[in-house]
This record gives structure tokens, C-alpha cells and sequence, in this order.
């Protein structure tokens, strides 16, 4: 079953079995989708902060760009889940011989990489969402700047968690190439969620 088709009493009783997943990055992926969403909501308010028309218009822009983020980001949940499961069976391989050591170390790598690749995608999407933040927190009807401000809190928690996951992953993927391009590309993603919150935050008041 997708996590986007639990009830949220199932989702919570999964997050908290002992079992390995789903874990912070899924939860990450969740919470992104959950920011993107508010986000979303308050595009569609029927009125917006002036009501004018360029006003509106950047708010459907924002609508337009939020809405297949969110199902992104929910979809990521799973990915994640399901890389992580994918390292887990990598060490679980044979290795009795050398032909077996060569081959499970080889799947662990490609695993180790694909579980990487799975939260760096989570930091992308919610990069991309904060990025319209600032349009919706400008132009959102007043009465839904406290909707606005949690979904950038819950977007900066999503991108944050996504940044431990990939970070704790490099730390065990040996191509230095493949490391060192996203270790530099989720810094500058991070950095970018972070002015775009902050930008984003002068737009409530």
C-alpha cells in the first residue's frame, strides 16, 4: 500500500514500528507534500490580498507550478521507502565467495547511490515549492498568512531532513564523482530553501 493511501492513524503507527521503514526520509517527502499543499490551498482561496488582477494571476502561476510538486513529493515517500529497502536486501546478498563478495558490494553501491538519489529529489521538489512561497505569502488572502507560514516551516523541515538523508548516504557511496556532485548540489539547494524562507517570511506581515 502507498503511504498517500494510509489513513493518517496508519501512516503514524508505520512511522513508529520498529521497522526500518518508513523512516526520516519518508517522513521528509510527506512533510514537503504537506507545506506544498497549504501552499496550494491558499492559491485557490476565493479572494487573494488586493484582489487585483496581477495579483491573482501570480497566484495561479504558483498554483500551476505547486500542484504537481505535491505529487511529487508524495510520491517521493514511497521512493525512498523503497531505496532504503533496496540497501537493506544489498547487505543481506551472499558473500561466502569472492565472485558473491564482488557482486554484493557492486549492489550495495548502486543501492546506496539510489537512496541518495531519492531524498536529493525531495530536496529538489521542496527547493522548487519554496520557491513559490514567496508569490503566496505576498498575495494570499490575509486571513491564511498562519497556513502560509506553516507550510514554509514544514517545507524547511522537509529540506532539512532530506539534506541528513543524503549526507548520511555519501558517507558510504565510494564514486567520488557521484559524491562530490551531490554533496554540492544539495548545499546550494539548502542555502536557496533557507533565503527563499526567509524572503518568503517578510511577505506576511
Amino acid at each position: 500500500m502507498k503511504f498517500a493511501d494510509m489513513t493518517l492513524a496508519q501512516f503514524l503507527d508505520a512511522l513508529a514500528s520498529p521497522d526500518p521503514t518508513p523512516g526520516g526520509g519518508t517522513a521528509s517527502a510527506v512533510a514537503g507534500a504537506m507545506g506544498t499543499s497549504l501552499l496550494v490551498m491558499v492559491t485557490g482561496l476565493a479572494k487573494s490580498n488586493t484582489n487585483s488582477d496581477d495579483e491573482k494571476a501570480a497566484l495561479a502561476a504558483a498554483r500551476q507550478a505547486l500542484q504537481p510538486l505535491a505529487a511529487t513529493l508524495a510520491a517521493l515517500a514511497d521512493a525512498d521507502a523503497a531505496a532504503f529497502d533496496e540497501v537493506m536486501g544489498a547487505y543481506r546478498l551472499p558473500k561466502a565467495s569472492d565472485d558473491e563478495k564482488a557482486a554484493r558490494s557492486a549492489a550495495i553501491q548502486k543501492a546506496l547511490q539510489a537512496a541518495t538519489t531519492a531524498p536529493l529529489q525531495t530536496l529538489r521538489a521542496c527547493a522548487a515549492a519554496m520557491a513559490q512561497a514567496g508569490a503566496v505569502a505576498a498575495g494570499g488572502n490575509r486571513s491564511a498568512v498562519s497556513d502560509v507560514g506553516v507550510a514554509i516551516g514544514l517545507l524547511e523541515a522537509a529540506a532539512g531532513g532530506a539534506e541528513a538523508n543524503v549526507r548520511i548516504n555519501l558517507g558510504s557511496v565510494r564514486d567520488l564523482q557521484f559524491t562530490s556532485a551531490a554533496s554540492d548540489e544539495t548545499g546550494r539547494l539548502v542555502s536557496e530553501v533557507t533565503r527563499q524562507a526567509a524572503e518568503a517570511r517578510t511577505r506576511l506581515a
